[in-house]
């Protein structure tokens, strides 16, 4: 189905929709890797309630996708069917303090940005968003950390619309959190979040936000085509030392590298496919899995579909997915 045929089929139910509708939309110039296939329509809503009708608009067995600003994502060379939703950066990108501790925030909104956020309401706790490359939708749905400090130390709760445009509201239990992982709904979209810290002086604030700086910019490849940590920590392990131990630092597949500065970082050096990505990251999985008997899993969330003849089987067919 062409991305002209999926709307016309729709006709008018989607004549009421605010927000931009984007025909073949090239997934490389969103995912932070620079690579990847088309999404058959790109949507981007204006606010909650065009999101809502657009969702209430398309039929269930039409496929929609969402995806954030793209840093821990990896799109594959056959692009995406049915819908990709894209958060607009206005209608769910800001982030306000509503109380000495507490800040409503938008599921867009880059973590730095909301990082920077804390800092101007004098709120301790989110210091460490300073220092992961991703936006806060993302940051919910995979409970992301850094410097000790996880996402679901500070949620109170989380504004979603199910794939029929429902609202519900999900507390902290709700949203299931575990390491790098949240078993909320998977057909949920994430619109806000209330979080909350608590009150701490700006100076000590800034201070810890520049250690988390200094640190990426000393052991992490940040200004090269990146989807930042590319595996999960294994228990009793680091990711890092085991593609260290299996001889995969520096690896190179065509236009993919595992990064010789932090060997857990897959980075794009000039023209990787999203099939030399993923290529990668599964020779690496499979020597790790030969060298140490551990099965890494990935971070970097892979989507899509896979080029005819260009399939790329987990763990190189040699163990579990």
């Amino acid at each position: 189905m062409s991305e002209s045929t999926l709307v016309n089929r729709l006709g008018g139910r989607l004549s009421g929709l605010r927000g931009k509708l984007l025909p073949q939309a090239g997934m490389d110039k969103i995912t932070w890797f620079r690579a990847g296939g088309e999404a058959e329509v790109l949507f981007q809503p204006q606010d909650e309630e065009d999101l809502a009708e657009f969702l209430r608009a398309v039929p269930e067995e039409v496929p929609v996708t969402v995806v954030g600003i793209g840093s821990n994502l990896l799109v594959r060379d056959g692009g995406l069917k049915g819908f990709v939703v894209r958060l607009s950066a206005r209608g769910f990108g800001t982030a306000e303090a509503v109380s000495e501790t507490q800040i409503r925030a938008g599921a867009a909104i880059p973590d730095k940005r909301l990082a920077a956020t804390a800092l101007e309401a004098g709120i301790g706790g989110f210091h460490f968003y300073h220092g992961i490359p991703g936006g806060l939708g993302g940051a919910l749905r995979m409970n992301a950390g850094a410097n000790g400090v996880e996402t679901r130390e500070r949620v109170v709760e989380v504004r979603a619309l199910d794939r029929k445009g429902e609202l519900h509201v999900l507390s902290n239990a709700d949203m299931g959190y575990s390491y790098r992982k949240s078993t909320a709904p998977a057909d949920l979209i994430f619109m806000s979040a209330l979080m909350e810290g608590y009150p701490e002086d700006g100076e000590t604030i800034r201070a810890a936000m520049d250690e988390v700086q200094h640190h990426r910019e000393t052991v992490q490849p940040i200004r090269e085509k990146t989807g930042g940590s590319t595996f999960k920590n294994p228990e009793g392990s680091s990711a890092w030392k085991e593609v260290d131990k299996a001889g995969c630092r520096g690896l190179t597949i065509g236009g993919a590298q595992m990064s010789s500065m932090h060997c857990n970082f897959m980075i794009n050096t000039g023209e990787a496919t999203g099939y030399d990505l993923e290529l990668l990251g599964e020779t690496v999985r499979a020597r790790v899995l030969e060298t140490s008997g551990i099965k890494l899993q990935w971070e970097i969330r892979r989507m899509g579909e896979f080029e005819p003849g260009r399939i790329v089987e987990p763990f190189l067919g040699r163990g579990e997915g």
